[in-house]
């Protein structure tokens, strides 16, 4: 009996020895940071090399892993259950093998390698890199196949994985991040929200940032040259669309530099300047466009200014490189530039006054709220989806912790909006 238990003891250490080993490398190659193994890649180690090479192939690498600590923690209780059973009359070994093994396996082999594996995952992760690549070329080929007959296994409940599939969204886990350390108040709500807005360009359309035609301001090429050279100067913006008869037909688009290049040239007369041969072509582009798709065309032709049409190709409003930038470090502003967010007006009470065309995502902003911007653009358009009608001047509305009261109306589109904090009563 001393025997036999002699030589279960030294076996049974080694092999819940390696279960723990296998154990802490599950969990510190999960919780590693990406961020900083790739880092230290860069520098040269070849510990952090190895584990992003496991952690790009996470799925077949947590597989191997799982498969052999199985065969591990099962194969130590075996050997337990068997000289256990022998020493021991009847069920009695059995049940003094399991509640063993179930002690030992339990603190020994998974409460204390993983806790200790949590609480430096880095650094578990590169010294256990090594041995987890050799896990992994052992068993992964059997994790393979186990991976296979799972997902065809889970085809008979609906389920469609493919081999390839992608388990983690990585915009999303940065977003994550990034949102805990902002609660924890290690990154600061501007930091927050220009990563956030580097994130969010990929999801957003040029028709939601864009100047709304309405606003654009526009030169009319049948003006005489010296009243358009007039109200070029009286405009803050230095890029304008030249339009010929109806404001639709843009014939091109009129810099500021290049109409007072023409003002000043020793031979210029303010009357018989051409502004229409001074403009540049106009770049029409679909509303569809999403911002990162238009950023990088921006920077591919050194332009900065697009004019947005519809699937009609009406003109609906125009984007600049400068509008995409602020949607990621926000208001840019210099001494011609109007008031930051424009139509937007705070009030004594902490509420705020708000043209109904002013944008939700630049409210959001200015107030550092989260109001919903997903399905409408403008506060507006919050109000009318939230409502299902058009208000009238007056109505009251509770919704997303908010008081909207609309303030104005002209004709079907609302003009001013009165937006203050809701109380508890109200919200109930």
């Amino acid at each position: 009996m001393i025997a036999a238990l002699m030589v279960l003891a030294p076996a049974l250490a080694v092999l819940l020895t390696i279960g723990a080993l296998i154990s802490a490398a599950e969990t510190s190659m999960t919780a590693a940071s990406r961020g900083r193994m790739h880092q230290l890649e860069r520098d040269g180690d070849r510990a952090a090399r190895r584990v992003n090479g496991l952690i790009s192939d996470q799925e077949n690498m947590i597989g191997a892993i799982l498969l052999s600590n199985n065969v591990v923690n099962i194969l130590a209780s075996a050997l337990t259950t068997a000289v256990l059973g022998a020493l021991l009359p009847g069920v009695i070994g059995v049940v003094t093998a399991t509640i063993i093994m179930t002690v030992l396996i339990v603190i020994f082999g998974e409460i204390l390698p993983k806790t200790l594996a949590i609480t430096r995952p880095d650094d578990v992760a590169r010294v256990m890199s090594l041995p987890t690549v050799w896990v992994v070329r052992i068993f992964g080929p059997l994790a393979y196949g186990a991976q296979w007959l799972v997902r065809h296994t889970l085809r008979l409940f609906g389920v469609h994985l493919s081999m390839e599939a992608d388990v983690l969204a990585a915009h999303e886990e940065i977003r994550g991040a990034v949102e805990y350390h902002h609660a924890e108040g290690a990154v600061e709500s501007r930091d927050r929200r220009m990563l956030g807005g580097v994130l969010d360009l990929s999801e957003m359309d040029v028709s939601e940032i864009m100047v709304h035609r309405r606003a654009i301001v526009m030169l009319d090429a049948g003006l005489p040259p010296r009243e358009l050279i007039a109200e070029a100067l009286d405009s803050s913006h230095t890029r304008m669309p030249l339009y010929r008869g109806d404001p639709d037909n843009i014939v091109g688009v009129l810099h500021a530099r290049d109409l007072l290049r023409a003002v000043a040239a020793p031979d210029g007369r303010p009357d018989e300047v051409d502004a229409a041969s001074l403009a540049r072509p106009p770049w029409f582009i679909p509303e569809t466009t999403n911002l990162k798709s238009q950023l990088n065309a921006f920077l591919r032709a050194k332009n900065h200014f697009a004019l947005v049409v519809d699937e009609y190709g009406a003109l609906q409003g125009l984007v600049t490189l400068e509008d995409i930038l602020e949607e990621i470090v926000g208001e840019i502003e210099d001494e011609h530039d109007l008031p930051p967010v424009h139509g937007l007006r705070r009030q004594p009470d902490g509420s705020v006054l708000v043209d109904g065309v002013v944008t939700i995502r630049d409210l959001n902003r200015a107030m550092d709220w989260d109001l919903p911007d997903d399905d409408w653009v403008t506060v507006a358009g919050l109000v009318i989806h939230e409502a299902q009608t058009i208000p009238e001047p007056g109505q009251t509305f509770i919704f997303h912790g908010r008081r909207f009261q609309v303030v104005r109306r002209k004709r079907n589109q609302i003009t001013s909006i009165h937006v203050s904090p809701a109380t508890a009563e109200e919200e109930a």
